[in-house]
């Protein structure tokens, strides 16, 4: 008798206890989305191509995205990508980086020079912000807006922000493919 108590038990957690997960929030989000950014830094011209890619995951959903400066005839391309999970509070949702001894995901640890990033979605706009704790205990704060303005146009505004002084903004429009 115990024992059906208990399987009737976890089947109820299982069927009625435990929240869907809302895809409403980042579902306007998803698909690829490419732009390019023209600035001039240290007298110099630099072009950036840039395109961001935002797809649903089994418990969330993935932002990657690759920019690729073009300085004098060189060019240098970086790529990120962070998977995000539910987080207890709502519409704000948690980075899932590295696989722990269970095979769950969880953050990086910013003590050790990671990265320690979240998003949060309100309304049109989905915020990332990244936070990294520096060699010198210092900080560097990342912030990505992306605004939707419509069905086809992404609108991103970057800050970078080291010890409180802004070192690199940028605000342009990417397109979805």
């Amino acid at each position: 008798m115990h024992r059906l108590r208990f399987v009737l038990s976890v089947a109820a957690l299982v069927f009625i206890g435990f929240p869907a997960f809302a895809t409403e929030d980042f579902e306007p989000f998803i698909g690829k989305f490419e732009g390019k950014y023209t600035s001039e830094e240290d007298g110099v011209e630099q072009n950036r191509d840039l395109s961001v890619e935002i797809s649903e995951t089994k418990d969330g959903f993935n932002v990657s995205w690759t920019t690729t400066t073009f300085k004098k005839n060189k060019s240098k391309t970086k790529t990120y990508s962070i998977d995000f999970v539910e987080s207890d509070r709502e519409h704000i949702y948690m980075a899932a980086q590295k696989k722990n001894v269970f095979g769950g995901r969880e953050p990086l640890d910013p003590m050790k020079g990671d990265a320690y990033a979240w998003a949060r979605v309100d309304g049109p706009k989905l915020t990332i912000h990244a936070l990294v704790i520096t060699e010198d205990g210092g900080y560097e704060m990342q912030t990505y807006d992306r605004i939707l303005m419509g069905d086809n146009n992404l609108h991103l505004k970057f800050s970078r922000i080291r010890d409180g002084e802004m070192l690199k903004t940028i605000d342009t429009n990417l397109y979805r493919q």
